[in-house]
């Protein structure tokens, strides 16, 4: 065995002639490659953290400034503020050498000086929001305030291209709300949910914890807001998702699937080897920070706090508290095949493996006839257990010896990959089809998916891959804009954000295309034979008490949860512009109707936005369902209001939408202020029985919008079937839905909808029709105001008919 082999790669023995020292060569000199190739990493780190520290300046020009003030010196004049002089005389001497040494200190304290004021100087100019609240009405000019703005951010932004990183240090901090706005945002937004006494009630809830308890807790808050770099995002973390004790599978983790209208190759070894090479790839420049940072218009920056702990992450279960880990680097990944475990390097001879010498490996591994160890087949249920539940077997059963050895190798690797025993199918005449490929990404069986990890790549028989990912560490599949068509109004008009997870998956299909020969194999030649995978050794017997428990408990909860994918193909964006609605807004009010004929009533509703716009920004709550949106609803059901009052109520209904999803965006939001508030208020044990009430408030319609195009490796034009379904996620509620949607094109939008089946109020089948049934009223209701209004409507049916 490999681990053997590497266990004697150095020994020594003393006998009566003396010491006897046996090594392996072979062996040391992957040592010693593992060695280099970490000092080269923090070498590349330590470049980066200066390049970093001066951006938006350039490390060269402190050569420019140094040979000004040499010659400045030498010339006879003296430098700014006389530095050389002031410098030279706490120098031993006057001599050439040391005058030199003056002018290059001077030079130095200038040029940081100049660094710094243009570092400060990006970050002041960050801070402004205005420009996301310029009227986009037809004919509307931008003001002269957002005009200079751009300019000036222009410049700075583009006058050194910038790392991943670059920008951190110029983000600004997100802002704490007033607790007046506050109460007065969320009174607003519960005001269709509420009738007039139980809304009086609120009101004076509100109105005593605004003037006593409220006080005091922002008070603490603003203490956070100052000394922290987010005041949201560490809690955020710890008490929403590291604390939580419900499983992982279904309740937090989600999921994402491949581009359905196409199949590259029908050979998994092959897609494996390929998706595998691109993620590591993809890893390199993140470490590297050669990724560029997502930027809005070329101009405005986005948060990468996220990307660094994308590879090599893994979620450790703690009896009270879970803890993330991030390993700085990792040689290998683990594969998971038919309920074997192996440990497959991707580092040989200083270099990444080609995907052709992937497939080797890869290939090694389906011709194994390994059959799993008792309990390692259905071992990947404890992750997908009770949080505290699995602490205590994984203190008790995997905390020394072998156990210990094969869970780090699990915990260390840079990802998980899934080599599955069946197909994952597409056919547009069988639904079922897609329903089902998303139940065996969302959850598989219950084992064969890590949920602790990062993320899990998961590879069927046919080819086709898709992924099961960690909340923690990364936002999911939120709010986004279809990124390759970004002009600055866009980016609120169709909702905003970049998950790492999504720009990871684009950046995979951009070079995937390309990645295989005629017979479907990964092209070129293997230059050696690659280390072949090794099984992993685990001594399960103790524990198979436990694993066969977390097994029954996992596979109730995956029968629990329905899930259906709706292909929405009569239109899609394009129309929507055409209407001079926001695509999200639209859907977003689409799906108010449907849910309101589904239930009989409106509900609290979840959709997430980013806050990326402020450093370590993670998301806000936008509440789609509102006074106007509520209004709009209850005209579509009353036959006496008229078409076109209809669209008007619409248009206000969408323009609210949007105000609120700006004010989200520019951290004036509602429910994190509110979170934080709660969390300060437990820290100090004093009880509010409003904000006691606000947090128990359940969100049965919890929503998301699916990014694409954040990469130009994206070319729709030249591939426009390379596009994901999306993704989604189970229900958030009980007896709520889970609604995960993606604007693929003109005429295609993808709804992943999800339910519990034990709940008798929600079927994930008639919500699916409603959202179809809404859609095509909405679209009726445009259409007759065409018919009614034809001359503005041109462009309207020019839309439609597309």
């Amino acid at each position: 065995m490999a681990e053997a082999h590497a266990a004697v790669a150095f020994s020594f023995a003393i006998t009566h002639e003396g010491f006897d020292i046996n090594y392996d060569h072979e062996v040391l000199n992957l040592v010693w490659n593992s060695g280099v190739r970490s000092w080269k990493k923090r070498l590349a780190r330590a470049r980066n953290g200066v390049r970093n520290g001066v951006y938006p300046a350039h490390i060269q020009s402190l050569w420019l400034i140094s040979a000004i003030a040499l010659g400045l010196h030498f010339a006879g004049y003296q430098a700014p503020f006389n530095l050389t002089n002031r410098v030279l005389v706490h120098l031993p001497s006057n001599t050439t050498n040391w005058q030199v040494t003056a002018c290059f200190l001077a030079a130095l304290v200038i040029w940081l000086s100049i660094c710094f004021t243009m570092r400060y100087t990006l970050k002041l100019l960050l801070m402004y929001k205005g420009w996301m609240y310029e009227s986009r009405a037809p004919g509307s000019r931008v003001s002269l305030p957002t005009m200079l703005w751009v300019a000036v951010v222009r410049v700075l932004s583009s006058w050194n291209k910038p790392g991943l990183y670059s920008f951190q240090g110029s983000l600004p901090r997100l802002p704490l709300p007033s607790v007046k706005d506050t109460m007065t945002r969320y009174l607003r937004s519960v005001r269709p949910l509420l009738d007039d006494d139980n809304y009086s009630r609120m009101e004076r809830l509100a109105k005593e914890f605004e003037q006593n308890i409220g006080k005091k807790l922002q008070w603490y808050l603003v203490l956070k807001s100052w000394w922290s770099t987010n005041y949201v995002s560490d809690w955020w973390e710890e008490y929403v998702y590291l604390r939580g004790r419900s499983p992982l599978c279904v309740n937090s983790n989600f999921y994402g699937t491949d581009a359905i209208f196409m199949n590259l190759t029908n050979k998994q070894a092959a897609r494996a080897a390929n998706v595998v090479h691109l993620l590591l790839n993809f890893r390199r420049l993140i470490e590297h920070q050669e990724l560029q940072p997502i930027m809005v218009q070329g101009m405005i920056p986005l948060c990468s706090w996220q990307y660094e702990r994308t590879f090599n992450t893994a979620r450790v279960p703690g009896l009270e508290t879970d803890r993330i880990i991030h390993y700085k680097d990792s040689n290998h990944i683990v594969v998971l095949h038919k309920g074997c475990y192996y440990k497959m390097i991707i580092y040989h001879k200083g270099r990444i493996l080609r995907p052709c010498e992937l497939q080797v490996q890869i290939e090694e591994i389906l011709k194994a006839k390994a059959t799993p160890l008792d309990g390692e087949e259905h071992l990947a249920a404890l992750t997908a257990w009770n949080r505290s539940k699995w602490a205590e077997a994984r203190n008790t059963y995997f905390s020394r010896g072998v156990n210990h050895v094969s869970l780090r190798t699990i915990e260390s690797a840079a990802f998980v990959l899934s080599l599955d025993d069946e197909p994952f199918e597409f056919d547009l005449e069988r639904p079922e089809l897609l329903d089902n490929f998303g139940k065996k990404l969302l959850h598989g069986n219950g084992y064969n998916r890590w949920f602790d990890k990062c993320f899990t790549v998961c590879v069927a028989t046919n080819g086709r891959v898709g992924f099961n990912a960690e909340h923690t560490w990364s936002d999911a599949a939120i709010a986004s804009h279809m990124w390759e068509n970004l002009i600055v109004d866009d980016l609120v008009s169709d909702g905003a954000d970049a998950p790492v997870l999504g720009h990871l998956w684009e950046y995979i299909f951009g070079d995937d295309i390309y990645g295989y020969d005629e017979a479907g194999d990964t092209k070129g030649t293997p230059e050696f034979q690659p280390p072949l995978p090794t099984r992993l050794s685990w001594d399960l017997t103790p524990c198979l008490s436990k694993i066969d428990e977390a097994t029954v408990d996992v596979t109730k909860l995956i029968n629990e949860v329905n899930l259906r994918i709706l292909v929405h193909q009569e239109y899609g964006k394009g129309f929507m512009k055409k209407c001079r609605i926001s695509p999200d807004a639209y859907i977003q009010m689409a799906l108010q109707l449907a849910y309101y004929r589904d239930a009989g009533r409106f509900s609290l509703t979840y959709e997430a936005s980013m806050t990326r716009l402020f450093r370590e920004g993670r998301t806000e709550t936008v509440r789609p369902c509102t006074i106007e949106s509520a209004a709009w609803v209850k005209a579509m059901q009353n036959q006496s209001i008229s078409n076109d009052e209809r669209v008007k109520m619409l248009q206000a209904a969408c323009d609210r939408h949007q105000l609120g999803y700006q004010d989200s965006m520019c951290g004036r939001g509602i429910d994190r202020h509110l979170f934080c508030l709660y969390v300060v208020s437990k820290y100090l044990e004093v009880d509010s029985p409003f904000l006691n009430e606000v947090l128990s408030e359940p969100w049965r319609l919890s929503t998301s919008q699916t990014p694409h195009g954040q990469t130009p490796k994206m070319d729709l034009k030249k591939h426009p079937n390379c596009i994901s379904a999306g993704g989604g996620f189970g229900p958030v509620a009980d007896d709520g839905y889970g609604v995960s949607y993606i604007i693929a094109g003109e005429n295609l939008i993808f709804f992943h909808i999800s339910a519990k089946t034990t709940c008798q109020q929600t079927d994930v089948h008639r919500f699916s029709e409603n959202i179809s049934q809404a859609l095509a009223d909405i679209r009726s209701m445009f259409e007759q105001h065409i018919r009614d209004h034809p001359k503005p409507a041109k462009s309207i049916q020019n839309g439609a008919s597309t």
